[in-house]
């Protein structure tokens, strides 16, 4: 590359200008337009960076924390999304933000984004809402907070544990599975749905803003945990009545399961987790779309390859398509298999596929979780 007059910069053949970023250090390389996105920015202004170039090595030296860095320049990759590291306190990234001047919006922004909640001058109500809000919240608080966070994660096991033991052959009746009516299980039950009452109750009367509570996924996922409990009542009163709603009620035994991302609130590790998989959607579109497209074609040809074979497994190309996925993913169940050299030949070219198609998106949602963890 050609060094440039303009500091810290290098243009290539096709004017693509990048700029060279130190940071006690750590080295980082971004392109100009990308700072350009936000012009009143310590980065985005030319004069306000020229201050921290140095000439010798052709950058801009930043005698900051890098790690707070990788963020900060996230901020800008992303158009304006901000994501605190999750070992850096809060105050200390906030630090960050204001030293690189992002302004106001990028302060709200990373109350929204971080996997930490907003610090207590974001909480705005009435002094007893916000300590209340504070308590449930914020999990690494005090130790009454740090209690309840624990009373609500050993709830949630506990009902989920007494959910798995109703399925036990000891507790079914007529090869049907049917709650436990112990007790101690109905006691238990009880109290773990008046328990996620009460906490999700006084989160929603504590919170700040009562819209963004609701369209929270994980306050759905709340609701979601007590429903069902009600609704089963309600189903199994009338099912005495009415045999024909058997179907409905396992349905709603059925959305129980989900209690199971109630864990995710109190382990950060399912929380970064979320955060990759949601940065990685664009990914995973393309690798359903990938897939998708290979199970038809393979579908397609494993049936009309098999279908003179009087022993063949494939009835029609639909009846294929179990096949394509099981062999694409390379965990063949053996319930299928083709018959024919032709058909083996076609098999192969399926699980080869399969290998190349699922690890083409791989390295981005790697790159994804390495961020956020």
């Amino acid at each position: 590359p050609v060094r440039s007059p303009v500091c810290g910069m290098r243009v290539r053949s096709h004017l693509r200008v990048r700029v060279v970023i130190n940071v006690s250090g750590e080295r980082f390389e971004t392109q100009l337009k990308t700072l350009d996105q936000f012009p009143d920015s310590l980065l985005g202004h030319p004069d306000k960076r020229a201050r921290y170039f140095d000439p010798l090595q052709n950058e801009y030296f930043f005698d900051r924390s890098h790690v707070n860095f990788d963020a900060i320049l996230f901020y800008y990759q992303s158009g304006g999304r901000l994501c605190k590291p999750v070992d850096v306190p809060s105050d200390v990234f906030r630090e960050e933000v204001e030293f690189y001047e992002l302004g106001e919006e990028a302060v709200a922004k990373y109350g929204e984004n971080t996997l930490d909640t907003p610090e207590e001058e974001n909480v705005h109500g009435k002094d007893f809402q916000q300590h209340v809000w504070r308590l449930f919240e914020s999990r690494d608080g005090s130790i009454a907070a740090k209690m309840l966070s624990l009373m609500s994660f050993v709830t949630t096991i506990l009902s989920i544990t007494v959910m798995c033991l109703e399925t036990l052959p000891q507790f079914r009746k007529d090869n049907q599975v049917h709650a436990n009516r112990t007790e101690f299980s109905i006691r238990t039950k009880t109290a773990c749905v008046v328990w996620f009452i009460f906490e999700l109750a006084v989160r929603f009367y504590a919170c700040p803003s009562k819209t963004s509570f609701m369209k929270d996924f994980m306050n759905a996922i709340d609701i979601l945990a007590i429903m069902p409990y009600f609704i089963t009542v309600v189903l199994e009163i009338m099912q005495q009545q009415d045999q024909t709603r058997q179907p409905l009620l396992k349905i709603i035994r059925l959305v129980r399961v989900l209690r199971i991302f109630k864990l995710s609130r109190h382990c950060q590790d399912l929380q970064i987790l979320g955060l990759t998989l949601k940065a990685s959607l664009r990914e995973l579109a393309m690798l359903s779309f990938f897939l998708f497209v290979a199970v038809v074609i393979f579908s397609g040809a494993i049936y009309y390859v098999e279908a003179d074979d009087p022993q063949k497994h494939f009835s029609s190309i639909p009846d294929a398509f179990w096949w394509a996925v099981v062999t694409m993913t390379l965990v063949g169940y053996g319930d299928m298999w083709p018959m024919t050299v032709g058909g083996k030949i076609v098999g192969a070219l399926c699980a080869i596929t399969g290998v190349l198609t699922i690890s083409l998106p791989v390295p981005v949602i790697v790159s994804n979780f390495k961020y956020f963890y």
